[in-house]
């Protein structure tokens, strides 16, 4: 009896535990694995996010969100992609005093095909970049001594890259850098060694899928949208675990059938299927609601409508998903049924800001279009007004009624005026111009803004301190026509061609918007396309890439220019900033932009007060891997002008495809070398290519004299021609 007794006392006791348990796991919240959901990155990483301290996920989860000081762990800084450093070592005051500490070649990317826009990572003392040519290297973020590199095969043959190759650089968390590669892989290297940890195909890159935005991780998972809009491809983000690589799940950018938005497309074909909607940028997150930020990318085909009546969500449009579930949650569309390649490309920012008395909490992105989109991130609401307005209709390419008008400034201008023609265009120009949101058809038509934007991929950031969001414009001449063009997996799908106006003048704006009214407080002009990203400190200052070279600081709350640096290649990546040993340092990769047509390289470059660099001092991180260019295959009777010819399309491929496109045509930067009258001529042909023009550089010491040759016959012989 007391046995009895004694078991029945013990069972009581273990149902008391069990209901004691479940209280504490309904009340907290319970992990089934080992990581610390306290620390999302598992005792890797530090603080992200907002100085307002801990915050508390939906899910029970406390994430401490800070602006980075000591280091830069993600892509955009941390994870509301503001780029702002709180660091203020370096001043308005003192920065004269601002000097090189080091320099390091990293040994890839100096190809034309190659453009440098990569933002570094920055974790216990060592910089993590990549390259052009997708090369990971690890560096000492005091030295700039080489630690690891990871340099991966890419097939070199790849002729489904849109605008250049590019990579924008890594992820972190849970020990281990990621990488995304543009041959749409996802790799994961462990953080120390650079040893690979595992590998994942995300997309196949043989059906127009890249990637070129860099990876974020979050809570034990790692995120990777893909590009390919001018592929016809659709649009996709995926979450992936961080631990071994498995697909967790996909949200499709372009919904099918039976899925919120798929009205917005017709009904009576599968344009859908390839309707576009990459994703070109790392996305941000907001803990506390649980929610995954991102701007999704054009329609395809880009510039004809004609075959997909409707809004064709939920291409070009700012998109908040459930972080944990990929659950849709709100979107709003930029531009409804976009046929002028006005797709956000500019990565979203997450910002809290007090207005009327209320604490909001904001998402800004700054569209093509010469707008920033300031929403509410919980809604998806205006928090600066947005306005549906009418405009001009052409029922054959399907125009929408209305399109989205913030209240507030545009940063670049939106129309081309019968004074920019007199002043900017050549006298003998009699084609037809317009504005924002006209539509062409067979004719061309010149807008603006065009395909480069008002904004394109460069980052923008926000300052906290002065409440303005900082972005780059660009202001140029594009013309615009519509084509018949039918879609073939694997090739450009454009719905025809859009091209920079000849000899027209190239300019960019650096911008100060006041996050409350959408008002300028302040702009600067250049006499080139705005083409780095923006890095902005506590310590008062704006910092930006310049194609000619320098890296330029602007005092943040007026834009005044402060400091400047010349390096020895185009600065076309985000500048960064963080701390070591007390010391602040600000970095930037200097190697160069195809679509800017600016000199190429491959340092980077990092200052700090009183730097030490002397010059002749690079440090040298290797040469990396020899040039694996494919020639073309031919039989072994190839005459010697065949031979020249299949060296020039060689030519051709690895420095000209990105601007003039396939076979000559659908570029992002140069004009259609078939319709050319420069390309029916051979030596004028040579004459551009050595001394460049317009947008396009000078490639005279670049490539040999037997290149420009084989180059040149190849535009003249065999591409010319097509058009006629």
């Amino acid at each position: 009896m007391g046995s009895s007794k004694t078991w029945l006392a013990a069972g009581i006791g273990m149902i008391v535990v069990v209901l004691a348990l479940i209280v504490l796991i309904l009340t907290f919240g319970w992990n089934g694995d080992d990581k610390d959901e306290a620390n999302p990155d598992n005792g890797t990483s530090t603080s992200q996010g907002s100085d307002s301290g801990t915050l508390t996920a939906e899910n029970g989860t406390d994430f401490k969100v800070e602006y980075p000081t000591t280091e830069w762990m993600t892509n955009g800084g941390d994870y509301y992609n503001r780029r702002y450093a709180n660091l203020d070592q370096i001043t308005t005051e003192n920065i004269k005093n601002l000097k090189p500490e080091w320099v390091t070649s990293l040994g890839s990317g100096t190809e034309f095909k190659y453009s440098g826009e990569a933002t570094p990572v920055v974790i216990d003392g060592v910089m993590y970049i990549t390259t052009g040519a997708n090369d990971v290297l690890a560096l000492d973020a005091v030295t700039g001594e080489k630690v690891w590199e990871y340099r991966p095969e890419i097939a070199q043959e790849m002729d489904t890259v849109c605008c250049g190759w590019v990579n924008r650089g890594v992820g972190f968390g849970d020990g281990m850098i990621f990488a995304t590669l543009l041959d749409a892989r996802l790799v994961a290297l462990d953080q120390k060694t650079g040893e690979v940890v595992w590998e994942r195909e995300v997309a196949n890159w043989e059906e127009g899928y890249t990637i070129t935005g860099a990876p974020l991780y979050y809570n034990g998972k790692v995120y990777t949208g893909v590009a390919g809009g001018e592929y016809g491809i659709r649009g996709r983000l995926t979450a992936f675990d961080a631990d071994n690589g498995r697909e967790i799940w996909r949200f499709y950018t372009i919904p099918g059938p039976g899925e919120k938005g798929h009205e917005t497309w017709p009904e009576d074909n599968d344009a859908w299927m390839t309707g576009g909607g990459p994703i070109w940028q790392t996305p941000a997150v907001d803990p506390e609601l649980g929610y995954l930020y991102f701007a999704t990318g054009n329609t395809s085909p880009d510039l004809d409508g004609s075959n997909r009546a409707g809004d064709n969500l939920y291409a070009n449009s700012i998109m908040a998903i459930d972080a944990e579930t990929g659950e849709y949650k709100w979107h709003f569309q930029e531009v409804h049924h976009d046929i002028w390649d006005m797709d956000p490309a500019n990565p979203v920012i997450l910002y809290d800001v007090e207005m009327d008395g209320e604490m909001k909490k904001g998402i800004a992105q700054a569209g093509k279009t010469g707008w920033v989109y300031f929403l509410d991130r919980t809604t998806g609401e205006p928090l600066v007004g947005i306005e549906e307005k009418e405009v001009p209709q052409d029922d054959r390419q399907h125009t929408s009624p209305t399109q989205p008008y913030p209240i507030g400034d545009a940063f670049v201008p939106q129309e081309v005026t019968d004074e920019a023609v007199k002043e900017d265009l050549s006298d003998d120009f009699e084609g037809e111009y317009g504005k924002i949101f006209d539509p062409f058809w067979e004719t061309p038509l010149v807008v603006k803004p065009s395909p480069q934007g008002g904004a394109n991929w460069p980052p923008s950031a926000y300052n906290p301190d002065t409440e303005y969001f900082y972005v780059l414009g660009n202001d140029n001449y594009f013309t615009f026509t519509r084509s018949d063009e039918k879609f073939k997996e694997g090739d450009a799908y454009l719905g025809s061609v859009f091209a920079p106006v000849l000899e027209a003048p190239q300019r960019g704006t650096v911008t100060a918007i006041d996050v409350k009214t959408n008002k300028i407080a302040w702009q600067v002009d250049w006499d080139a396309i705005a083409y780095s990203g923006v890095l902005t400190t506590k310590g008062n200052l704006v910092f930006v890439g310049h194609n000619d070279g320098r890296i330029i600081a602007y005092d943040a709350k007026t834009g005044d220019q402060v400091w400047e640096y010349m390096t020895d290649a185009g600065a076309n990546a985000p500048p960064i900033s963080y701390e070591v040993d007390g010391v602040q340092y600000i970095s930037i990769l200097s190697a160069g932009n195809t679509l800017a047509g600016s000199k190429h390289g491959d340092k980077m470059y990092t200052f700090k007060l009183d730097g030490t660099f002397k010059d002749g001092n690079v440090t040298n991180a290797g040469k990396g891997t020899p040039s694996t260019d494919t020639p073309s295959k031919g039989g072994d009777d190839k005459d010697t002008a065949s031979a020249e010819t299949d060296k020039g399309m060689d030519v051709f491929k690895n420095n000209c495809l990105a601007c003039h496109g396939e076979q000559g045509a659908g570029g992002h930067n140069g004009p259609n070398l078939q319709d050319s009258k420069t390309a029916e001529d051979l030596d004028k042909v040579v004459a551009r290519i050595k001394e460049g023009g317009s947008s396009m550089p000078s490639f005279d010491g670049i490539l040999s004299e037997e290149e420009i040759n084989a180059v040149a016959k190849y535009v003249n012989e065999v591409l010319s021609p097509l058009g006629k």
